[in-house]
């Protein structure tokens, strides 16, 4: 991975597996549930990207089962994929709080 900061729905995934393994339906569900469904990932979007996160040693295959005659994986978070989540973690909340502040200091309250 480079040195950019990762996308948002690669946040979201990666947050989505960061406490316990999944499969990609219950990925999918996750990365809906903590974008509170601003974010819906297709079939082929999720596959793409836990393929380019496992090349990128971010996840990796926590186990496979065959359900129905089908291969169904499970994923996890690799140690890069939790570093990297908590650095861009930490990046977001120095953000807004930083943001947070400015609006009190321009002289208004803050309300979401």
């Amino acid at each position: 991975m480079n040195d950019q900061a990762p996308r948002e729905p690669t946040l979201l995934i990666l947050t989505a597996i960061a406490e316990v393994p999944r499969h990609g339906h219950a990925i999918a569900q996750e990365v809906e549930k903590i974008s509170q469904s601003r974010t819906r990932m297709r079939t082929g979007t999720l596959y793409g990207a836990l393929e380019r996160l496992l090349e990128q040693e971010l996840v990796v295959v926590h186990a496979q089962e065959a359900v129905d005659g089908r291969m169904r994986r499970s994923y996890a978070l690799a140690p890069r994929g939790r570093e990297i989540l908590a650095t861009e973690a930490a990046r977001i909340a120095r953000t807004a709080q930083e943001a947070t502040r400015r609006l009190r200091i321009g002289g208004r309250a803050v309300t979401a």
